[in-house]
Formats: C-alpha cells, sequence, structure tokens
C-alpha cells in the first residue's frame, strides 16, 4: 500500500510538472531546446533596436526558457529585469497574432515601440511587418493582438 501512494505522489507530481512545462511550450515560441528568439539577444532589440545573435557563454534562463545575449552586461541586465526584454506574444509574429495565428518570426523583422519590440514573419510569399506598418494604427494592431494573445497563448502552435 505505501508503495502504491507513493508510485500515485510521484506520477502526479510528473503530470503536473508536465503540464506546467507544456503551458511554456504553448506561450512561447521555442523549440525542443528552449532557446527564445532562436539565440537573439532580447537585449539587442530593446536597448540597441538592432537584431544580434548571442553568445552561449552568455546564457539565462528564466521561466525554463533560455536567452542568449552577446556580452556579459547584456546578461546582467536581462537578469536584474527579464519581463522588461521578453518579446511581445511570446516571440511569436505580431501580425500573425493580430489576424488570431501563432507564426514563427524572422529574428531580423521586428519593430521597437513604446519600450516593447515586435516581431515579424518574412518568408517569400509575405513580409508580416510591411503589413503592420501599412495598417499605420499601431495602437490598434497591438489593442486586437493582445485580446488575440489572451486565448492563443494556451494553445498549441
Amino acid at each position: 500500500m505505501k508503495h502504491l501512494i507513493k508510485t500515485t505522489v510521484i506520477l502526479f507530481a510528473l503530470a503536473i510538472s508536465a503540464t506546467g512545462f507544456a503551458q511554456d511550450k504553448k506561450a512561447n515560441n521555442i523549440d525542443n531546446s528552449n532557446i527564445a528568439l532562436q539565440g537573439y539577444s532580447p537585449v539587442s532589440y530593446l536597448d540597441l533596436g538592432i537584431a544580434q545573435k548571442g553568445l552561449k557563454e552568455f546564457k539565462s534562463e528564466h521561466n525554463k526558457v533560455a536567452y542568449y545575449f552577446t556580452t556579459a552586461e547584456q546578461k546582467k541586465k536581462f537578469d536584474k529585469n527579464p519581463n522588461r526584454y521578453l518579446p511581445q506574444y511570446g516571440g511569436y509574429c505580431a501580425f500573425g497574432v493580430y489576424a488570431g495565428a501563432k507564426f514563427r518570426p524572422d529574428p531580423n523583422k521586428f519593430i521597437v515601440k513604446d519600450g516593447k519590440y515586435f516581431l515579424f514573419l518574412y518568408n517569400l510569399e509575405l513580409d508580416a511587418q510591411q503589413l503592420w506598418l501599412a495598417e499605420n494604427n499601431h495602437n490598434k494592431l497591438v489593442s486586437k493582438a493582445n485580446g488575440n494573445w489572451s486565448k492563443l497563448k494556451n494553445t498549441y502552435n
């Protein structure tokens, strides 16, 4: 009987931790490596306005997601206030979220506005950053995307 209770408790704990981890995968644009932003530095986007690939020696984890930085100073800034540097919509394409879907963005296509950065899908058929800019109403797009994100963040890609 003791063994059954112990096994049940362990299985329950594993189920809870797996569920928590699944939530992270839903709300963050990460692959099985748990690396956010395809390794690009969140601090570079926000503080420098450029996309820079981070280095493996400057890595931090926040909510089980790995972030990379170009310098120790960037890592320190992130560690001090990680929420300031998190991408909008978990790193998914902002225009996609506005339209009600999750798309993986090109890390080089982004906009920094009002202390936040927004990433966008870019491929041979679609430049979502240009669609966003063509609307010429950032606040309206963000408002709609925020509403959509409250539902999308709990769904799989």
